[in-house]
């Protein structure tokens, strides 16, 4: 079931923060995330976790757990093949005992693959499920969020339709209100602490969705810069982690609204 986004089911405004190593999710449940969101290499927006990761995490923290499905970088129209893997992770963590899987499917022309949606759907049986930022870069914003709902997704995550959620504010508060607390609108893309103060008041989601990263520099002392590993952008000698204080400082600020008696539902 979905999480109302309206005082009656969740009266403490929530924090979503994804994380993609053990020290980050550490770090997130220390600042104060309510959830995780679990994925590899959230440098590239993020791919499915290992099995290993996921379990040692479990082991490490008490919040829940979503799991990214999602099994390369790129866009979110998925061959048969891709297809096959995406349901089998869905299997492989919904045995695992994951709190929910995070997913997206689209088709060509932008509109959101309704079959391949709904086998997900029904693959994760139990499991809660959030609809990923492919629904950024659907066709219809509105379209979609009638179809995740009627397909009985609990969660979609979206910056509005823009770059951050601070230039998709406008968007972000018409879908929470459409929404008509039958699916969670979580805003996330450029979250953090000051977003969160001009953000609260005129979206009015219930739970908000972070990364909260810093750079970390590689304890290497050698480097040669002769090769790259990946994309040319990226140094393997800047690592990312999760910032407890920036989560902390998200937690905060929630936590004001919350005590100030805002409500989670935009009026």
């Amino acid at each position: 079931m979905p999480e109302r986004q309206n005082g009656s089911m969740m009266n403490r405004l929530q924090l979503e923060v994804c994380v993609d190593s053990i020290g980050s999710a550490v770090s997130a449940e220390r600042g104060g995330a309510d959830r995780l969101e679990l994925c590899s290499d959230l440098i590239v927006g993020g791919t499915t976790p290992c099995a290993v990761l996921y379990r040692e995490i479990r082991r490490r923290v008490a919040i829940p757990i979503r799991v990214l499905i999602r099994p390369r970088f790129g866009d979110f129209c998925y061959s048969e093949e891709e297809f096959g893997l995406i349901l089998g992770e869905i299997r492989l963590f919904r045995d695992l005992g994951a709190d929910a899987v995070v997913i997206g499917c689209l088709r060509p022309d932008g509109t959101f693959d309704r079959e391949q949606m709904k086998q997900a759907v029904d693959a994760a049986g139990p499991m809660e499920i959030t609809c990923h930022r492919a629904f950024d870069v659907c066709r219809d914003p509105f379209e979609a969020l009638d179809l995740l709902t009627d397909l009985g997704i609990g969660t979609v995550l979206t910056s509005g339709q823009k770059r951050s959620v601070s230039e998709g504010a406008d968007l972000l508060a018409e879908l929470v209100r459409r929404s008509a607390g039958k699916i969670s609108v979580m805003p996330g893309g450029g979250v953090n602490a000051k977003v969160l103060r001009k953000l609260v008041p005129e979206v009015g989601a219930g739970v908000y969705h972070m990364s909260g990263k810093k750079i970390v520099e590689s304890r290497m002392q050698y480097r040669s810069q002769e090769v790259s590993m990946g994309l040319p952008s990226l140094s393997e000698y800047e690592i990312w982690e999760t910032d407890e204080n920036a989560v902390r400082a998200a937690r905060t600020v929630l936590d004001e609204f919350t005590e100030a008696g805002t409500s989670p539902e935009k009026r």
